[in-house]
This record gives C-alpha cells, structure tokens and sequence, in this order.
C-alpha cells in the first residue's frame, strides 16, 4: 500500500503518536478508511456511501471552519497518519464538547495508539480549550474501545437501549464521559 504523504506539524506531540491538523493530500486514505466495515461499523456510519469526491467536500468544509478541531493521529516512528479524532459540539460556555476517534488501519488497532491519541485529546481539551466536560459515545458491540476510553478515566453515565441498529441486531448505545478534575486525578 502507498500512502501519499502530505505536512504534518506536532500541534500536539505524544510519545508514540501526535495530534496534527488535518492534510487534503490524505483524503484518499480517510475515504477508504470510511468504507471500511470495521470502522464504519464502530463509527456508526454503515449506512453511508464514501466518495471521494464527497469526503473532500466534507474536510474542505471543515478546514474552513474557524473552530474546527479535528486532529490527524499521526504514528511518531514514521510520520503516517493511522486515524482521526475531532471534537463535535463544543459548547465554550458550558466547557462542554463531544469527542469522536477512530484508528483506520487493523495493524495499527490494539497497540495502544488510540488510548494515547485519547489522552493527548483530553488534555488538549481540558487545557487549551478550557474544557470541563468531555464526552463520547460507543455501541456496546465495540467491547475494545469501551476498555480504551475506561482506561483513558471516562465513566459510563448512561445508556441508550437497542438504539443502534446493525447487521439485524439492535445494539446499546453507551454515553461516557470525563471531568477534568477526574482526568486530573488520574494523570497523578
């Protein structure tokens, strides 16, 4: 597989992976990426059609948005972008935002990258964004991910029943999220 690479810049530097503004130049990977049914499955996207012509509207759309915070995770060994993570719904006056991430490639899943690529996030947030409370949401299917982000200090708060339907079975819908003070309290 070759991967055009494009610039990427450490806005937010890690030990094996760090956080950078997103390139154009790679919207051909995030667009397999989205067709591919481990990740779409988990992101709950199953039910869209990714273009490529339709992905590049999309991150053109979010590259000009003033506010946008959405972050390549980029491997440090060898400066190659393996998933994303963006917050969604920042709310500056209630310190509140929605987190979304994923990791694209199988070879780069259960190594840990996502759980440093979720700390990285977190303390950008609480730090620079002057977040208080941070928040995701997982299927109950995706028993890895919801071991990731426990692991990262998020608590599950609640839980939307049979609320995400795949592959003609309804599944739960787990609502987490992390306090500052509690990311704090971990990081000691």
């Amino acid at each position: 597989m070759v991967i055009k690479m494009g610039k990427y810049f450490k806005k937010v530097p890690g030990e094996r992976v760090y956080l950078s503004p997103m390139n154009i130049d790679d919207i051909e990977i995030y667009t397999r990426w989205l067709n591919t049914p481990e990740v779409m499955y988990n992101i709950g996207g199953a039910y869209y059609n990714n273009t490529i012509i339709a992905s590049r509207e999309w991150y053109e759309k979010k590259f000009k948005e003033e506010r946008s915070h959405l972050f390549a995770i980029v491997r440090a060994d060898n400066d190659v972008p393996i998933g994303s993570v963006e917050f969604l719904e920042l709310e500056h006056i209630h310190g509140t935002a929605t987190l979304a991430i994923f990791i694209g490639d199988e070879e780069n899943r259960g190594k840990g990258f996502g759980t440093e690529a979720m700390r990285l996030v977190l303390k950008y947030g609480f730090n620079v964004l002057n977040l208080n409370n941070i928040c995701l949401n997982v299927f109950s299917f995706n028993e890895s991910a919801v071991r990731s982000y426990t692991k990262a200090g998020f608590k599950e708060y609640g839980r939307r029943r049979q609320a995400y339907y795949l592959n003609g079975v309804y599944h739960d819908v787990i609502c987490m999220d992390i306090l500052r003070e509690e990311f704090y309290q971990d990081e000691k």
